[in-house]
């Protein structure tokens, strides 16, 4: 969840596209000289069709805070998770009642920490329907100036989150948190029995990390297992129960898994 890149210039580059009625076919059948860029125009098209459910990241796979967590466990949470803006939910965890950017917690280094309350540093979150479309909820972003909003489903429960920035990766590809190092073997611990981990990771480190054999030595990494294992290009929510853990594609798009949960049963 990071810092969005230069709205201004990405706007006004892809506005028109998305909100064209019509794109001519001679944009797709002629030869382009760039062929990113045919591919950056079929990611508009697209995206036209595209709803937020479809690229949200799920609720299984948020880093959350609680609104009574002292300084020691914010601290915590970060440090292992490392996005730049988190979700905070009520005593009871029932609902998600604001929204913390880590900036906002410059002014208390040095202070004493026993006057700290988080409710002192969250921020007012959006809300949105999961059938909202995603063409949409970009101009929406870019009305509110805001780069998240938790998306819920017809029952106003929630069902995962958007950032501008999973929108913007659908078009032009991968971007890069500035509070966060890509790692090619990474795997990020969210609770004991919990993971998120890089479909890049080698599949042989994947089974030493979590003592398991795949049984699938023709496959490099625990994305192309997956791949091997589900038979085609999986969208985000599908799952391989293994005898001890549960894989789960909770990030993804039209070419490739990104992010797999891994569940230790």
């Amino acid at each position: 969840m990071s810092e969005e890149p230069s709205q201004k210039s990405i706007f006004s580059r892809f506005r028109n596209l998305f909100f064209n009625k019509k794109i001519d076919d001679n944009l797709l059948s002629s030869e382009p000289q760039d062929e990113q860029i045919k591919e950056l125009i079929q990611n508009v098209i697209n995206i036209k069709e595209t709803i937020v459910k479809e690229i949200m990241i799920p609720k299984i796979s948020i880093s959350f805070l609680k609104i009574d967590d002292d300084v020691d466990k914010l601290h915590g949470v970060i440090n292992d998770t490392r996005h730049s803006r988190y979700p905070v939910l009520s005593n009871d965890a029932s609902k998600v009642i604001g929204l913390l950017h880590v900036k906002d917690l410059i002014d208390i280094v040095g202070n004493s920490r026993e006057k700290f309350l988080l409710t002192d540093h969250i921020r007012e979150v959006k809300f949105v329907p999961e059938t909202k479309s995603v063409t949409s909820m970009l101009e929406e972003f870019k009305k509110d100036k805001a780069h998240l909003a938790i998306v819920i489903d017809e029952y106003g429960m929630m069902v995962g989150l958007v950032t501008i920035e999973d929108i913007l990766e659908e078009i032009v590809g991968e971007i890069e948190d500035e509070f966060y190092e890509e790692k090619n073997d990474e795997i990020i611990k969210i609770n004991d029995k919990e993971f998120i981990v890089s479909s890049v990771l080698e599949r042989e480190k994947f089974e030493e990390f979590f003592e398991i054999d795949l049984n699938c030595p023709e496959a490099e990494s625990l994305g192309g297992f997956m791949l091997k294992k589900i038979g085609h290009l999986p969208k985000v929510g599908e799952i391989i129960n293994l005898p001890k853990l549960d894989l789960v594609v909770t990030s993804a798009d039209q070419r490739k898994i990104k992010k797999i949960t891994v569940r230790v049963s």
